[in-house]
């Protein structure tokens, strides 16, 4: 993986982006020895995004499957019953 500091990247960022489109190579761009951001593949984009939002669905069916779970541990009243109790 390549690594440019800001400077090199800013002159050289036509060949960078091409490089990652037709290259499908990653080059991450640092400032004083720290990693600020990558410029990768779109491919690499797509991919990251699809895993994040698959680990956001696990999370959501944990939480559901919780509340599922203490729903019927604890019971469940009808939305008209809440709304009378709330005074509604």
């Amino acid at each position: 993986m390549t690594r440019l500091n800001v400077s090199k990247a800013r002159e050289e960022f036509p060949e960078v982006v091409n490089r990652a489109a037709y290259g499908k190579e990653r080059t991450i761009v640092s400032r004083r020895g720290k990693d600020l951001a990558a410029v990768i593949p779109i491919d690499d984009l797509h991919l990251l995004e699809r895993l994040a939002q698959e680990e956001m669905d696990r999370e959501d069916l944990k939480d559901a499957r919780a509340a599922l779970k203490e729903a019927k541990k604890k019971g469940t009243i009808p939305l008209r019953g809440l709304m009378r109790k709330l005074g509604d």
